[in-house]
């Protein structure tokens, strides 16, 4: 264990470390990348959607490849990027808290470091869990230290093709104008960044104020000594019904399709450095049955948040029972189940998580149909199909979109999928925790590598005009020939 004396004792000394680490680095490098312009306007290197962990960790590591003429968007206002503090609401993270996350190889950038600054190492070795709230004040002073120039209230509208570059349509109250022209696009846009919420067929035509998904913004307080069914057993379906039985609710049952509850966490089983970086190299038929296998197989939820549900004696667990369909029940909703049962309740959270539906994002307008997806690129085995799988987008190495076979649609590789939709390409690297840095450093390699090979004329012709001399003329002298060696050589002819 580390001396106490040797810990930092407030963060003001933890933020002269990540200095010190910053500047013994040589971090951020320099900007190497050649500038350009389109119709008169500069041309910005690359734009970063989504100003949360990924997004700020991604602008870190451009920042360390020399990449600095980079913007990043957030829609929501600061302070509230990402899931923590909105739809996120488990009371801790399911990662172990040593994890280092995005702290990109510099321990003072790590959670640990940051926690233990202000509370000490006793404190640290008494920690279970991250609480949520808190990983939330790491990641603002995380982005606080490193000056992560997130711009707040910004959306991205629309992406479309301007010549060789994209030109991005924005709005909201922090727009700095209409529109932007960029070499390069990195959706760093979470767990629903190329689809969104799952709302299953059976929802039908439920009037929309008898129930909700799990990512939307509920009303906990008016569930109160109401009956409340929640959809699915997941994470966040038993974080919804934990809130809702804290608020007050009558009763909170559990309608789950399958048997019994999942225990196993099998991608827990496998993961390593290896896993985190030779996932995406790995032949299709490798990348479908690792992935395909933990969709079956099922994430469970966490123990903690299990138990914060299960100690309400008014909770009820209920398994297979399939939903066939939801309708108005007077004030309330009558669930139909597939073995020809029904219940009525007041209230339905559906915890069914969410889809990965390129063609959902409005960002690509009509575009979004030449996305090649899995479907499109690789046919399982009849015994290893799975439909939401083949609906992920299929990446390249780099992250970057392809266009499918015939689609006249190249400016999507210049589009970056640092989301959950790269998931069935990279693996769990682009918004999990354990593998993000390790996908960030993916990225950045990626993305410089881009730059130079662009620009490769503009750098030989540097080359070819660096004039600058390191030996000024002043460090010898031009001695004669010594005339021993000359007569030397007249006798040796």
């Amino acid at each position: 264990m580390t001396d106490d004396t040797s810990l930092d004792p407030d963060l003001g000394a933890l933020e002269a470390r990540v200095a010190r680490d910053l500047e013994d680095l040589c971090r951020p490098a320099a900007d190497w990348v050649a500038k350009r312009s389109h119709e008169g306007r500069p041309v910005t290197d690359v734009v970063i959607v989504g100003g949360g962990m990924c997004g700020a960790l991604a602008w870190h590591a451009l920042a360390v490849h020399g990449i600095r003429d980079v913007r990043v968007f957030d829609r929501a206002e600061e302070g509230r990027e990402g899931p923590w503090l909105t739809y996120a609401r488990m009371e801790t993270l399911r990662s172990p808290k040593h994890l280092t996350g995005p702290a990109f190889g510099m321990g003072a950038l790590t959670f640990r470091a940051w926690f233990r600054a202000q509370f000490g190492e006793d404190a640290w070795e008494a920690l279970d869990k991250i609480p949520r709230p808190m990983w939330m004040d790491y990641l603002m002073w995380y982005r606080r230290v490193l000056g992560v120039p997130v711009e707040n209230g910004v959306a991205v509208e629309r992406i479309a093709p301007a010549g060789p570059y994209l030109r991005l349509t924005l709005s909201g109250p922090g727009a700095p104008s209409d529109e932007i022209i960029c070499r390069k696009l990195v959706m760093a846009t979470g767990r629903d960044g190329t689809g969104g919420p799952n709302i299953p067929d059976f929802v039908g035509d439920l009037p929309r104020s008898r129930w909700a998904h799990s990512a939307d913004d509920i009303d906990f307080a008016a569930l109160k000594g109401r009956r409340v069914v929640v959809i699915g057993v997941g994470a966040s379906a038993m974080d919804n019904a934990a809130e809702a039985l804290e608020q007050g609710a009558a009763e909170v049952r559990f309608l789950v399709r399958r048997k019994e509850m999942p225990r196993i966490n099998k991608m827990m089983g496998i993961g390593s450095p290896g896993f985190s970086c030779g996932y995406g190299a790995l032949p299709d038929e490798w990348r479908w049955r690792f992935m395909r296998y933990s969709f079956v197989t099922q994430t469970p939820p966490p123990r903690g948040s299990t138990q914060r549900v299960s100690r309400h004696p008014n909770a009820y667990f209920h398994f297979g029972k399939g939903i066939a369909g939801l309708e108005p029940r007077g004030e309330g909703v009558r669930v139909r189940l597939s073995d020809g049962s029904a219940l009525d309740t007041d209230f339905v959270v559906l915890g069914t998580g969410f889809t990965v539906d390129p063609m959902a994002r409005t960002e690509f307008g009509p575009a979004a149909d030449d996305i090649e997806l899995w479907t499109h690129a690789y046919t399982p085995p009849p015994d290893e199909r799975h439909a939401d799988l083949a609906n992920f987008p299929y990446l390249n190495r780099d992250f970057t979109f392809r266009p499918r076979r015939g689609r006249d649609a190249d400016w999507l590789g210049h589009v970056y999928c640092y989301n959950y939709g790269a998931t069935a390409s990279q693996g769990k690297i682009s918004g999990d925790i354990p593998g993000i840095s390790t996908g960030a450093t993916i990225l950045a390699q990626a993305l410089a590598a881009r730059f130079y090979s662009e620009d490769v004329e503009r750098h030989w012709q540097n080359l070819v005009d660096y004039d600058t001399p390191e030996i000024l003329g002043d460090e010898y002298r031009d001695d004669p020939w010594p005339a021993a060696a000359e007569a030397e050589t007249e006798v040796g002819r």
